[in-house]
C-alpha cells in the first residue's frame, strides 16, 4: 500500500487529493493549519509537526497557496506593488513549501520511486507571461518553481528514483478562485485532483525538476 502525505489537506484541492488518494487505496496522512496547527510559514511549526512523522511516503503533495494574502489583492500594474504584499506572497507561496520540502526529504524512500509535488501556477511561468500584472503572486510562484527545480538536482544524487515537480492544476472551483472564476474555464476540485494524480502516476525519474500542467504538458519556466 502506497503512503501519501498531503500538506494543506483542509483546502479545496488538498482535501480532494486526499480523498482521491484514499479511494485508490493509499494510506493518507493529511496535515493542515486548520486541522493540525501546521503553520507552513513558521519553521518551528514545520519542524515540530513534520518532524513528528515516521516512516516514508511514496507521495508528498503540497497543496498550500494563496492568491490574496493579508488583504492584498493581485496587482493590475507595477504601480500597485506594496512591500508587505510582496512579503506576504513569498511567505505563503514560496517560503512555506520550501520549508516543507526541506523537512520531508528524510521521509522520501531511497529504495523505490517517490514523488514530491508542489502546487504552482501557470502564471508563475516567466516564459509564458504575456499579460503582466499579478506581480507578487507571479514572482512568488516563479521562486517556488526555482526552489523545486534546484532541490530536484540535489535529491537525485541520493534518491535515484525520486521525482520533484511543480504542478499547475488549472483554475479549480474553490473559495480561492471564486472571485476570478468568471474569467477562466474552471473544473471541480475532485476532477482537478484526479487529473493531478494521473499526471503524478505517469512521471518518471528523468522528468524530475520540471513543471507540468494538469494534462501532463510541460510548462516553460
Amino acid at each position: 500500500m502506497a503512503r501519501t502525505l498531503v500538506i494543506g489537506a483542509s483546502g479545496g484541492i488538498g482535501s480532494a487529493v486526499a480523498s482521491a488518494a484514499t479511494e485508490r487505496g493509499d494510506e493518507v496522512t493529511g496535515l493542515s493549519r486548520r486541522g493540525d496547527g501546521l503553520d507552513i510559514t513558521d519553521p518551528d511549526s514545520v519542524d515540530r509537526i513534520i518532524g513528528g512523522l515516521s516512516g516514508t511516503f511514496d507521495l508528498v503533495f503540497v497543496a498550500t497557496g494563496a492568491l490574496v494574502v493579508d488583504g492584498y489583492q493581485p496587482e493590475k500594474s507595477v504601480r500597485a506593488l506594496e512591500a508587505e504584499g510582496l512579503v506576504g506572497q513569498f511567505r505563503v507561496n514560496t517560503i512555506g513549501p520550501a520549508l516543507i520540502l526541506k523537512h520531508v526529504l528524510k521521509l522520501l524512500p531511497r529504495d523505490r520511486r517517490s514523488v514530491f509535488a508542489a502546487l504552482s501556477a501557470r502564471v508563475g511561468s516567466i516564459g509564458d507571461n504575456r499579460l503582466g500584472g499579478w506581480h507578487s503572486y507571479r514572482a512568488s510562484k516563479a521562486a517556488l518553481n526555482q526552489i523545486v527545480h534546484g532541490a530536484a538536482i540535489e535529491v537525485a544524487r541520493t534518491h535515484k528514483q525520486a521525482v520533484c515537480v511543480c504542478l499547475h492544476p488549472g483554475t479549480v472551483e474553490t473559495r480561492f478562485t471564486a472571485e476570478y472564476a468568471d474569467r477562466h474555464d474552471t473544473v471541480p476540485a475532485d476532477e482537478a485532483a484526479a487529473n493531478l494524480l494521473n499526471v503524478i502516476e505517469g512521471l518518471e525519474p528523468d522528468q524530475t525538476g520540471k513543471f507540468f500542467d494538469y494534462a501532463g504538458r510541460e510548462i516553460p519556466w
